[in-house]
């Protein structure tokens, strides 16, 4: 009988199976599932160069074959995988089922899948994959540090579908935690957080956002005349390379369930003008020894948070090369709608690009407060403290941002490096530190440095600062090269004059065609 752990009705579905964590699947366990559930395939997913999860599907015709296919993994083209990385002559990467990722595919009642890393002739990590460089980014950082950074995301997305009845409709830019009848998509919402949680187990909470379009206007098809509302599920702190993963994996996961029931999923950063656009905000979180040290004895933030904190604003403008990759990301950086322009932080404020959120700080127990009939003590040791990095967006390339932002925490943490002065981290902090909504008050935001405002600076920005980035071998000199042609490829340094300077209509039009190009670019 499975243990109590795994009772409840979101648990792992395979650990139910096995009475057992994730971490410890082992091969033979797989071959037991694979005879108790008649399993007809292995599937295996990777995560190529463009940001989304590819598969291969490998069928089981007896227990050798599957044994060998979960002990070997499988031949891939790593040309095709990694366009313009990989030379066609020395293509084959070998792509290696990562045991504790295991699940049940939803959508393929026979198949039992895997994330894959890749691997290359000799059997050492692709250099070149996004998974690698977050790999490396991160035993840098604990390496060099003593600490580990952990992240949970907040993945944003619109769904789109066909009308429902006209009745209990909604305001624009009024769903922020909408409930049935008025939110529509509560039904869809539930399916996607049961699979998310039971595959990854690391959901906190999903609610609906700000953004609803009662019609959407658009040239394509796909998403013309629908009606579209902002949903979001929201993540709890994982170790980094285990959040990448989940990230991407989710985002696989939504847009299936999305088109089962005959809708779009997009994550695209901006659907329409003076509506908010899908963020994908990362909290932070430092650990030492598996303790939070985000907050000091006192409650406070503490020297170590806000050290992160000065070195995520050092790497700030040129994370965009990761984070904000298409040209309606900068539709969408824009004064007043709950995105960031510039490089400051602040406490609980969501006009900053980095907030410090409630944390629990020298609270417990709440509930108490409002229940006083409850008698069962209860004591929470760990801290919650988190800081948001709010600038990233859906179109941002996971893995590579998730490596960006573990190796601005690493140069903020460099005490023996000579290029940057010990203090240089905290200096930035206090100096950025902001009050009050910074787009009301413009001597404050006249001092803070700006994000970039398009693709092409942001491309300039990340190849002036590249050895942030490659240093330690982290990033190699092609990813960073490859991001930025990516970039300078949406050519779109004017956008925003050439869209100023159009008749309002035409100015609207020009403005849709740029946000709906890249519905589905990551």
């Amino acid at each position: 009988m499975p243990s109590h752990h795994f009772r409840y009705a979101l648990a792992n579905p395979l650990s139910v199976v096995l009475d057992k964590s994730p971490e410890d699947f082992a091969r033979t366990d797989f071959l037991k599932v694979i005879d108790e559930k008649k399993i007809e395939r292995i599937t295996f997913h990777y995560t190529a160069l463009d940001g989304k999860l590819k598969e291969l599907k490998l069928p089981v015709a007896n227990s050798r074959q599957a044994e060998t296919v979960l002990a070997e993994g499988e031949r891939v083209d790593g040309s095709s995988l990694f366009r313009g990385m990989v030379d066609a002559a020395l293509s084959d990467l070998y792509v290696v089922p990562l045991y504790k990722t295991a699940f049940l595919n939803p959508f393929d009642e026979g198949s039992l899948d895997f994330i894959c890393r890749y691997l290359t002739k000799d059997g050492d990590l692709a250099p070149f994959a996004p998974d690698s460089i977050l790999t490396r980014a991160d035993s840098v950082f604990r390496k060099k540090s003593g600490l580990e950074l952990h992240a949970l995301g907040e993945l944003e997305f619109f769904l789109l579908r066909e009308h429902d009845r006209p009745i209990y409709p909604i305001q624009r830019q009024h769903g922020y935690h909408g409930a049935g009848p008025f939110i529509k998509s509560g039904q869809i919402l539930n399916e996607m957080v049961r699979h998310i949680t039971q595959i990854t187990g690391v959901v906190k909470y999903a609610h609906s956002e700000v953004g609803f379009v009662e019609s959407v206007r658009s040239d394509l098809e796909e998403i013309s005349g629908k009606q579209a509302e902002q949903l979001e599920v929201e993540f709890l702190p994982r170790p980094v390379e285990d959040m990448a993963d989940a990230l991407v994996l989710s985002r696989w996961l939504i847009r299936n369930i999305a088109y089962r029931y005959g809708c779009v999923a997009t994550f695209t950063p901006k659907i329409e003008e003076d509506v908010a656009g899908n963020g994908l905000h990362f909290h932070l979180e430092l650990r030492r020894d598996g303790k939070n040290i985000m907050v000091d004895s006192g409650g406070k933030l503490s020297a170590a948070a806000r050290r992160l904190i000065g070195g995520l604003c050092a790497y700030a403008d040129s994370l965009t090369a990761f984070g904000n990759t298409v040209s309606s990301a900068y539709l969408r950086l824009v004064p007043n709608l709950e995105a960031p322009t510039r490089i400051c932080w602040s406490d609980l404020n969501r006009s900053a690009m980095i907030r410090v959120p409630l944390g629990w700080a020298n609270l417990g127990h709440l509930a108490k407060r409002l229940n006083p009939q409850e008698s069962a003590s209860f004591e929470d040791q760990q801290s919650r403290q988190t800081v948001e990095l709010r600038s990233p967006d859906g179109s941002a390339i996971i893995h590579l941002l998730l490596a960006g932002i573990v190796m601005a925490a690493d140069w903020a943490f460099r005490e023996d490096d000579s290029l940057f002065k010990d203090n240089l981290p905290l200096e930035l902090a206090d100096r950025l530190y902001v009050q009050g909504n910074i787009f009301t008050d413009k001597s404050i935001l006249k001092k803070l440095p700006a994000l970039p405002r398009s693709c092409v600076e942001s491309s300039r920005i990340l190849l002036a600062k590249r050895e942030l980035y490659e240093r330690d071998g982290v990033f190699p000199p092609s990813i960073i090269e490859y991001i930025a042609r990516l970039l300078q490829a949406e050519n779109d340094e004017l956008m925003n004059q050439k869209l100023a300077d159009l008749p309002a209509d035409d100015r609207l039009h020009e403005t849709r065609k740029i946000m709906h190009k890249d519905l589905h670019r990551h």
